[in-house]
């Protein structure tokens, strides 16, 4: 039986993209909704062209009351009655509450080697303290931050020349193989870690 994948973003949505292109032909799983959480998410017109359903609830709403917010995705995402719900560049920390209404059935990629630089300016971080090697992970969203069961790892150099800037734009790439990859798997009832 086919799955039905929700996938939340903030931004530009190039994750989310690879998602949806990769949900083609045999794979287990078709995309539902993108949902953002601002209505000026420049991946709300990518999912649009794409021929996905879009919706927007916009935090700015809810003037930090994040659970009324969270209450509210859960009702813009509930008739599409997703069996995934991608994280895809969502740049909201979300409560157990919304967490739990999802458990188990939700997945998250990272710009970093989880569990090293949970949160922000991941590669930055990694620069800074002199690592060799930097990239990104899929994992499953339990609520701790940037925690949960490892689906999946990607990793690239660190060269000498390297600045954030430049280290996020290799890692996006590898970001845009690893996602669809690991989606594939889990729908499938996979839960097993790759790495490429």
């Amino acid at each position: 039986m086919t799955k039905r994948v929700a996938i939340l973003i903030s931004g530009g949505g190039s994750n989310m993209v690879s998602l949806v292109d990769s949900m083609t032909g045999d794979h287990p799983a078709r995309p539902a909704v993108v949902l953002a959480n601002s209505a000026g998410a420049g991946g709300l017109a990518k999912a649009q062209a794409r021929g996905v359903a879009t919706g927007v609830v916009d935090h700015r709403d809810f003037k930090g009351d994040r659970e009324a917010f969270e209450k509210a995705i859960i009702s813009a995402i509930d008739p599409y009655q997703p069996d995934i719900l991608c994280l895809a560049g969502f740049m909201r920390i979300l409560t157990p509450v919304f967490i739990d209404a999802f458990k188990g059935r939700m997945l998250n990629i990272h710009p970093s080697l989880l569990p090293k630089y949970r949160g922000l300016n991941t590669h930055a971080r990694a620069i800074e303290a002199g690592d060799s090697e930097a990239g990104c992970t899929v994992h499953e969203v339990t609520p701790e931050l940037d925690d949960g069961p490892i689906l999946g790892q990607a990793r690239v150099p660190i060269l000498p020349d390297d600045t954030p800037e430049t280290l996020a734009a290799r890692v996006l790439i590898q970001e845009h193989k690893l996602y669809p990859a690991v989606l594939q798997r889990f729908a499938q009832g996979d839960r097993t870690a790759i790495n490429l």
